[in-house]
């Protein structure tokens, strides 16, 4: 891709599958901003090695295909595996995404619940991970949803739905500090595990009327069939796209907006907020709603006919 100098340059570098790889170009406030996704299939060196490359010719650099940090309440656990990725990336700001999760989905739920585009009190939610969401998390409950937290039917393969954020607190404070030191693709699918399919717990999907979460976990734990249900999540592709509509799903929402025919991960979102902010980052949670509204940038809702 041809990069005028004008342009802000976003790249993402991703642990996930090449095959997702995308680019895209687009102008905000007047500023041209270049957006580009590499997933590396796995390759931890390889990974490295871009980040590296990409260090002071890049306006911000996303981290994808894994977290830098997961939040529990008021703290925080960092990764050791993706601290290693990142350690001799010094002159570009480097974004995995969580900050733009506690900030745009606790938004977007609000919106959801105030405008009654998609009923959230007394719904049925199954959230697949929430350590990977806490301001989603907190969200649908004060919006007053059912919630079942994933993260050890799903992260662990552990059949123990949660139902509090207390209860959730509690066993990420007794585990997130073991995890974090341990190989992300013990617990999280990368490289071509993202394209695999192995529905698990699927009660736990066709029980609730609204799932939400990282689209990897559900597309690879999710039953075949989906009939009317709202799915929120975002990283889609126009191929995960049609095999949601074919599996009966009513509603999509994707917190990021779809681009290109896709929705980049929170990871390049963050980046291309940090980027046009003069490449300071991260930013407080408020600084980017206020670059959200700034730039009218609205989460994607898309309505499928159901196929029964």
């Amino acid at each position: 891709m041809e990069v005028s100098k004008q342009a802000k340059r976003v790249i993402s570098i991703s642990l996930g599958s090449s095959r997702r790889d995308a680019s895209a170009a687009l102008e905000l406030g007047g500023q041209r901003v270049l957006l580009e996704r590499r997933g590396t299939d796995g390759d931890l060196s390889r990974a490295r090695q871009l980040l590296e490359q990409w260090d002071g010719k890049a306006d911000a650099i996303g981290l994808g295909g894994t977290d830098l940090y997961v939040f529990a309440g008021n703290k925080r656990y960092t990764f050791r595996e993706s601290a290693h990725l990142i350690a001799n990336v010094c002159h570009t700001p480097v974004l995995d995404g969580s900050g733009l999760k506690n900030s745009l989905e606790r938004k977007l739920i609000r919106s959801l619940a105030v405008s009654g585009r998609v009923p959230v009190k007394g719904s049925r939610v199954l959230l697949v991970c929430a350590v990977d969401r806490f301001g989603m998390a907190e969200a649908l409950l004060e919006a007053g949803a059912q919630v079942t937290f994933g993260d050890l039917i799903f992260g662990l393969n552990i059949n123990k739905p949660l139902y509090s954020l207390k209860t959730l607190s509690w066993w990420a404070s007794l585990l997130a500090p073991v995890i974090t030191k341990l190989p992300v693709s013990w617990f999280y699918p990368m490289g071509k595990e993202q394209e695999a399919r192995e529905p698990r717990h699927t009660e736990y999907f066709l029980q609730n009327d609204i799932i939400a979460g990282d689209f990897h976990y559900i597309k690879k734990f999710m039953p075949d069939r989906l009939p009317g249900k709202t799915i929120i999540t975002n990283t889609v592709t126009a191929g995960d796209r049609s095999m949601l509509e074919q599996a009966g799903v009513k509603t999509l929402i994707t917190t990021t907006p779809c681009i290109g025919g896709r929705s980049f991960g929170t990871n390049v979102m963050e980046a291309m907020l940090v980027a046009l902010h003069n490449g300071r980052g991260p930013l407080p949670a408020e600084e980017y709603l206020k670059l959200l509204e700034h730039y009218h940038i609205e989460s994607s809702v898309e309505c499928f006919g159901t196929k029964e």
